[in-house]
C-alpha cells in the first residue's frame, strides 16, 4: 500500500519482515526518513515489507545471457528491470571462463551500460569475475572451458580491469595454481574481493589463500569433484576457515538440505544465499539448447539438467526468492533469516549501502511480498524509495 505527496515523500505500508509487526516507512529523497509502528493498522491484507535482494552471482535472465557475446546494448539493462520482478534491486552480473578477448569485450559491455543507464548504476554492486584463474581438473572445473582455464595473471586482469572501468569487484579463483598468494594480495590491495571456487586446492593452499586476504567461497559444495577424501578436503578446510563467507545455492537440486543445514550452522552470520542463475532462469518449463551444456531441460519442478542425464545438473535456473522460501519450507531458517542471508548480508559483505535493512537513513530499497507454502510473491519493488515494479499494475513501471 504506497501514497506519494507533491514534496516526493513515499509511504510504504506493510509487515516488518522480521518484527511482524504492521509498520509505516517514509521515504524522503530515495532514503528511509521515518520508520513507524502502526498496530491499529494491523491487517491480514497488508503485505511483508523486506529490503531489496542481492544477488552476487547472475549469469543471466529471461533468455538474456552475460555470457553470450557480444552484449547488445539494451541487455544489461534489460535484465537489470527483469529482475526487479523477483525483489532484486543489486546485483553482480557474472562473467564465466572465456577467451581473453570475450572476456574484455564483455567487460566493455557492462562499463558502457553502467555509464549510460541510472538504473543500472545504481542497481550493480560490482562485476563478478568467476574463472578463468580455476582448476583444470574434470569436477571442479565443472561447465567451464577446459581450453581457457589459466593461472592468475595480474597483467591480464588489470586488462579486463581497465576495459570495465574498475568495475569488476569479485573474483573467483582456486588458490591451487603456483603465485596465487601474490595474486590475491594484489587484488586485496586494490579493493576486489577473492573468492575460493571451482578449487582442487590443498588445504595448506586455501589456509595461504586466506592469510593473502581471500575473504569468500563461491558456491561452496558445488564445482566439485564427485568424490573426496574423508578429511582432509577442500570443502572442509573452507568450512574450517573463521575468515571466509559462503555463498550457497539452495534451490534443492544443487546442495542437500544435509550440507545447507552444516554449512548454516558452522558459518552462521557468514552464509549468503546467491542464485547462481544461469540465462534460462525465467523460462517456462521445457527442452533448451545451452552453449554451455548442449541439450537440457528446465522440468516443471525448477530443475535444470543435462537431456541425456538428469542426474547432471546444468546449472542454476532458479532466483532467490525460490532459495529463500526451500530454506524455510526445509525448516533450516525463519523466513526473516532466510530473507537477510539474501539482502542484508551480501550487501553488508560488498559494502553496499543497503545492508542497513529497514532502518532510517538507508536506502529505500524495498520489496513488498506475501508468503506462503506455494512460494513467494513479489507484490512491489521500490530502488531508492521509487517503486519500479508493481504486480498489481503487472508491469514494469520503469
Amino acid at each position: 500500500m504506497t501514497n506519494t505527496d507533491t514534496n516526493k515523500t513515499v509511504t510504504i505500508e506493510g509487515i516488518h519482515f522480521q518484527t511482524k509487526k504492521p509498520i509505516s516507512i517514509q521515504v524522503q529523497n530515495g532514503i528511509i526518513s521515518k520508520i513507524q509502528t502502526n498496530i491499529e493498522k494491523f491487517s491480514e491484507n497488508l503485505p511483508i515489507i523486506g529490503p531489496g535482494l542481492v544477488d552476487l552471482q547472475i549469469n543471466g535472465y529471461e533468455g538474456l545471457d552475460f555470457n553470450t557475446l557480444p552484449i547488445d546494448d539494451s541487455l544489461v539493462p534489460a535484465v537489470t528491470r527483469a529482475l526487479w520482478k523477483e525483489g532484486v534491486t543489486s546485483y553482480c552480473p557474472t562473467v564465466i571462463t572465456n577467451n581473453d578477448e570475450l572476456i574484455e569485450e564483455a567487460m566493455r559491455a557492462f562499463a558502457k551500460a553502467y555509464s549510460q543507464d541510472s538504473y543500472v548504476r545504481r542497481a550493480i554492486a560490482g562485476i563478478h569475475l568467476e574463472g578463468p584463474f580455476i582448476s583444470p581438473k574434470d569436477g571442479p572445473r565443472g561447465a567451464h572451458s577446459k581450453a581457457y582455464v589459466k593461472g592468475p595473471d595480474w597483467s591480464l586482469f588489470q586488462r579486463w580491469q581497465d576495459a570495465a572501468e574498475g568495475k569488476i569487484k569479485i573474483v573467483t579463483l582456486s588458490p591451487e595454481w603456483p603465485g596465487a598468494s601474490k595474486f590475491i594480495e594484489r587484488c586485496v590491495d586494490n579493493d576486489v574481493i577473492v573468492s575460493i571456487g571451482h578449487t582442487a586446492a590443498t588445504s595448506k593452499q586455501i589456509r595461504e589463500a586466506v592469510d593473502a586476504g581471500a575473504r569468500m567461497s563461491t558456491h561452496l559444495g558445488n564445482g566439485a569433484h564427485l568424490m573426496l577424501p574423508r578429511h582432509p578436503n577442500y570443502i572442509w578446510e573452507q568450512l574450517s576457515q573463521d575468515e571466509l563467507w559462503a555463498c550457497v545455492i539452495a534451490d534443492g537440486f544443487h546442495l542437500p538440505d544435509s550440507m545447507l543445514k552444516v554449512i548454516i550452522r558452522t558459518k552462521g552470520s557468514k552464509v549468503m544465499l546467491v542464485s547462481d542463475a544461469v540465462y534460462l532462469s525465467g523460462m517456462p518449463s521445457g527442452n533448451y539448447n545451452s552453449h554451455i551444456g548442449g541439450e537440457v531441460v528446465l522440468t516443471p519442478k525448477g530443475k535444470l539438467h543435462l537431456a541425456d542425464n538428469p542426474k547432471l545438473l546444468a546449472g542454476s535456473a532458479q532466483m532467490l526468492t525460490w532459495g529463500i522460501r526451500h530454506l524455510v519450507k526445509s525448516k533450516l531458517m525463519s523466513l526473516s533469516e532466510a530473507w537477510e542471508m539474501a539482502s542484508m548480508r551480501p550487501a553488508s559483505f560488498i559494502g553496499f549501502p543497503c545492508e542497513a535493512g529497514l532502518k532510517v537513513g538507508a536506502p529505500a530499497d524495498l520489496i513488498a511480498f506475501t508468503s506462503n507454502e506455494d512460494g513467494i510473491d513479489i507484490i512491489e519493488t521500490y530502488k531508492n524509495g521509487e517503486i519500479v515494479y508493481s504486480k498489481r499494475q503487472n508491469e514494469l513501471v520503469v
